[in-house]
């Protein structure tokens, strides 16, 4: 049974971007392909709360071999999306320069499908915070519907 979302979903206003990608480079530091955010909607430490997108293109590097003829977002690449959104959180808060890594994945669970077209909203909620681990609950939201849930844990590397 799927949790509840972390957010009211009639309260993300898509049209309402805090961070855009330029803001995010500045503080993660993937780029090119591994580049998996979009822009941040809602950037709130206070109530442990990070709301960020993915709009999914159908020029995408695994689009090709990943479906052949239905092309289906690769649910290791959903869970990056999300790793980059909890980066971003950590090292605005912690206001920390070290890289960021996976530590772990925890009750990982994908409930749908993510097409080219699709913008995936990514949820992250802060569990844990301390200077060398944080820990987030994850959602990933299309069309109003929870398509993954997870913990993730990252490690200072």
């Amino acid at each position: 049974m799927p949790q509840e979302l972390f957010v009211n979903k009639d309260e993300i206003d898509v049209n309402n971007i805090e961070v855009d990608i330029e803001g995010i480079r500045a503080v993660n530091p993937h780029r090119y392909e591994m580049e998996q955010l979009n822009g941040i909607i809602r950037f709130d430490p206070e109530n442990k709360i990070i709301v960020g997108y993915k709009d999914v293109k159908g020029d995408e590097f695994w689009v090709r071999g990943h479906i052949p003829g239905r092309p289906l977002f690769p649910g290791v690449l959903m869970m990056e999306a999300a790793a980059q959104l909890c980066t971003y959180y950590y090292k605005r808060v912690i206001q920390d320069d070290r890289f960021l890594g996976f530590g772990g994945l925890d009750k990982v669970k994908f409930r749908g499908k993510v097409s080219p077209g699709d913008r995936l909203i990514i949820v992250a909620k802060n569990k844990e915070l301390r200077a060398r681990r944080a820990i987030f609950d994850t959602q990933g939201i299309v069309n109003g519907k929870l398509v993954f849930e997870g913990v993730i844990i990252g490690m200072v590397v």
